[in-house]
């Protein structure tokens, strides 16, 4: 009963994050692929969170923007986060995986402890906008720099 009670806490919370997530987003039209309908809701972004700890969940939400050509140095988020692209185009790639550019309107996934490579402005004239949901359970900085490993400080 503890753990269902300590799940239904964590779904709550979510939920209330992604009710946020679609009232944000939710000024413009979109279609309904399986009835046709025109409505203003639809599935932003679906995907699986690790397990946590669901006694002491917070989620935080940051708007961040880059100016036309920036960029945040090598860092990594200790918690899940869940990203929407505002306005502009987002350049970001986590140690070990592609590079990839997000556009205005698309939503984003990044595991706890990636280091993030490369985070920056995809445009040399336009600024980005972006929300960064973090989905934490436990005390800890939202950004922290990467781990190093004994490679690394080899170097």
């Amino acid at each position: 009963m503890k753990a269902f009670k300590k799940c239904m806490r964590l779904v709550t919370l979510f939920s209330s994050a992604m009710f946020v997530l679609l009232q944000v987003t939710s000024s413009y039209t979109s279609t309904d692929a399986t009835s046709g309908k025109t409505g203003r809701d639809r599935i932003a972004f679906s995907h699986p969170l690790p397990t946590l700890d669901g006694s002491h969940l917070k989620v935080t939400i940051v708007e961040v923007t880059y100016g036309a050509g920036e960029s945040s140095p090598p860092h990594s988020h200790p918690c899940p986060v869940i990203g929407y692209v505002i306005d502009g185009m987002l350049r970001t790639q986590v140690k070990g995986e592609n590079e990839h550019i997000y556009h205005a309107g698309e939503s984003f996934y990044e595991a706890p402890n990636g280091t993030h490579q490369v985070s920056a402005n995809a445009s040399q004239t336009a600024p980005v906008k972006f929300l960064a949901y973090f989905v934490c359970d436990h005390e800890v900085p939202l950004s922290v720099a990467p781990p190093t490993s004994a490679s690394t400080e080899r170097r």
